[in-house]
């Protein structure tokens, strides 16, 4: 049996799928499955046991597969993706639609789940996580996200940076450079996706924004605190583990040229406070918090 599935989407709502992938492998354990998603995700879909081949296909674009004998909608509700599996000509399609309509305000974790048990494909939601790896004992600071709005502001990151002492390293994609330089003082790492995967999978501590890192964080069991506006946590946020999601419970519009006003009312004592809360927290050996008093 062949099974096609779209997400063709970035590296957050591919691991959100993963419970939705794993119900597929249950389900027809001797399937070849084809995930159609972006080609720079390959290492993070070679660490899902669901998936059996990548198809690279970068964002709606036609899909270079025939007559599978399952296609899944992974990706979303429109029209245009359901049109791209259904050119593909596939025995048989799942999909949001008429008989299964898109329910909106609902986590992402959950819409693929629910979408999957009305076909008679059980998934647990909870089935999200990736085999450990070594700890590496990082504090890891992503500031960076695919989106204005849901980036808070570089001289706050660089303030709780300076407060977390000589173990913080500070990612991002090359894209980022600037961004992440202005905010690591000399402690930046950037690299390619499998070493981002690595270091977030062994660290003590993430901070970051909503974005892809702390699904990364999520999938690892990796202690995080994350940053939202102007998606409510609820929606996209941790489900359980050792998280912290902040959120001052104001949504906006996601595409906005400039950061969220809820995301803007997070201050950095509130990031430290919950970072100190979490497994393992402050003071860290070197922050400012952790020097010891000079007398007079």
């Amino acid at each position: 049996m062949r099974v096609l599935v779209l997400r063709a989407l970035g590296l957050g709502d591919l691991l959100t799928a993963v419970p939705a992938l794993r119900g597929l492998r249950r389900a027809y354990p001797d399937a070849e499955i084809t995930l159609a998603a972006p080609g720079w995700l390959a290492d993070a879909v070679g660490r899902i046991d669901a998936v059996d081949r990548l198809l690279p296909t970068e964002g709606l674009a036609p899909i270079d597969y025939e007559s599978p004998d399952l296609a899944v909608n992974l990706h979303g509700c429109g029209p245009r993706s359901t049109e791209l599996l259904r050119a593909t000509k596939p025995a048989r399609l799942i999909t949001h639609g008429v008989h299964v309509p898109w329910a909106a305000h609902q986590h992402e974790v959950l819409r693929w789940c629910r979408l999957l048990a009305q076909f008679g494909i059980a998934c647990d939601p909870a089935d999200l996580h990736l085999p450990p790896l070594p700890s590496n004992e990082a504090i890891v600071v992503h500031p960076g996200a695919s989106h204005a709005a849901r980036r808070w502001p570089a001289t706050r990151f660089a303030a709780v940076v300076r407060e977390l002492g000589p173990d913080v390293v500070v990612t991002g994609s090359p894209d980022e450079a600037p961004l992440v330089r202005a905010v690591a003082r000399g402690r930046e790492r950037m690299g390619d996706l499998a070493g981002l995967l690595d270091l977030v999978a062994g660290a003590r501590l993430v901070i970051c924004g909503d974005t892809g890192v702390s699904h990364v964080a999520t999938a690892y069991r990796t202690p995080s605190v994350v940053l939202f506006g102007p998606v409510s946590p609820a929606e996209w946020g941790p489900r359980s583990g050792p998280h912290r999601a902040l959120w001052h419970g104001t949504t906006g519009d996601t595409f906005a040229d400039r950061p969220d006003p809820g995301l803007l009312e997070i201050t950095v004592d509130e990031v430290l406070d919950a970072a100190r809360s979490m497994p393992g927290g402050g003071p860290w050996p070197g922050s400012a918090s952790s020097a010891p008093a000079m007398s007079g």
